[in-house]
């Protein structure tokens, strides 16, 4: 098939992280993909090399196109009029519409499954009596699941740690690992304190961007290192991003692409969910909780990470992980969500 993925940036680890990551995964399966986009400048360090069958083009020049088999807009992006009108004439040219799809944004909350899959009807403008569907990601098996590609599990199973965290500069020797990829988390300066003061050797290796300078500013006040080492990262692409998350012990991560790579990691994790004002972050975040079936203390570590609300408790570092390795198996007994949005289009 034929897709054209339409994203427009809003977070440059986000939005275009979880499209870029569709597209190859559409591209690997053989499909051909334009992905239009208004900026594309974090592709020059999140995917150098490309992607087969993979096409990145400049969200304007869409404007005099002709639509392929699917049309995806990404995260209620909103297409220009002149894109929807190219989408109605090929509809009249070829007697049937090209499938016109709204991805939307992961969440576990229980209305998603009622939403999943539902028409759209295109009432007004140049689009008029076309029809759109709703495509929820998602983690049970009435959504649309999690991106997933076919070889992940092989390559996880070839991954060498120590390898690669050396070529990061790592003189790794069995020491406890983690990675940190935030925002600017309430709970951080609690659990630096805690972590430092564990007396357990521990790297710790920070993300560039709001990570890094969240930490630099803990440092800069004065935080005691301790027992832990800190390693600055540089950008990484996403193929290295998932090796990141598979030579660590604990994964701090945020957004949506993160927490979903570090599920598939199988580690121990912590969710920075992106606030929002109205408060709705919460909800989303105990929906999460709620299907992860995380333990007491794996909820309190969430509550002082996100919200600050109490001092972050003792890691509980096994029970971590069989929590979300349980969780892992539950996901890999459902389709991927590049299997299930190319059945879901297809005529």
């Amino acid at each position: 098939m034929r897709w054209d993925i339409f994203c427009k940036v809003i977070d440059n680890h986000g939005d275009i992280g979880v499209c870029w990551r569709l597209a190859a995964d559409l591209g690997g399966r053989g499909d051909t993909v334009r992905l239009w986009i208004d900026d594309p400048s974090a592709l020059a360090w999140m995917a150098p090399a490309g992607a087969p069958g993979v096409e990145a083009l400049p969200w304007d020049a869409a404007r005099t196109f002709e639509p392929g088999d699917v049309v995806v807009e990404a995260f209620g992006c909103e297409l220009d009029e002149a894109v929807v009108a190219a989408i109605a004439r090929a509809a009249r040219e070829r007697g049937r519409q090209p499938a016109w799809v709204n991805l939307e944004y992961l969440s576990a909350e229980a209305w998603v499954e009622r939403c999943h899959a539902l028409p759209s009807p295109v009432l007004s403008g140049p689009g008029q009596g076309l029809t759109k569907r709703f495509f929820y990601p998602g983690f049970t098996p009435r959504t649309g699941g999690l991106l997933r590609e076919p070889d992940l599990a092989e390559r996880q199973q070839r991954f060498d740690r120590a390898a690669w965290l050396a070529a990061q500069g790592v003189d790794w020797r069995g020491e406890r690992v983690v990675s940190l990829f935030c925002y600017e988390p309430p709970g951080l300066q609690s659990w630096f304190s805690q972590l430092a003061a564990s007396g357990t050797p521990t790297h710790l290796l920070v993300t560039p961007g709001r990570a890094a300078a969240a930490t630099r500013k803990l440092l800069d006040q004065g935080a005691p290192t301790g027992a832990v080492t800190v390693h600055w990262l540089p950008l990484l692409t996403q193929r290295d991003y998932d090796h990141l998350l598979w030579g660590c012990d604990f994964n701090f991560v945020r957004g949506e692409d993160s927490l979903v790579r570090a599920l598939w990691a199988g580690r121990p994790l912590a969710w920075h969910i992106y606030p929002q004002d109205d408060g709705a972050h919460e909800a989303k975040l105990d929906a999460f909780l709620d299907w992860l079936q995380a333990p007491a203390s794996l909820r309190q570590l969430h509550r002082a990470w996100n919200f600050g609300d109490a001092a972050a408790p003792a890691m509980a570092w096994d029970e971590s992980q069989a929590t979300v390795r349980a969780a892992r198996d539950r996901l890999l007994g459902q389709p991927d969500l590049v299997t299930q949005l190319r059945a879901f289009v297809a005529p």
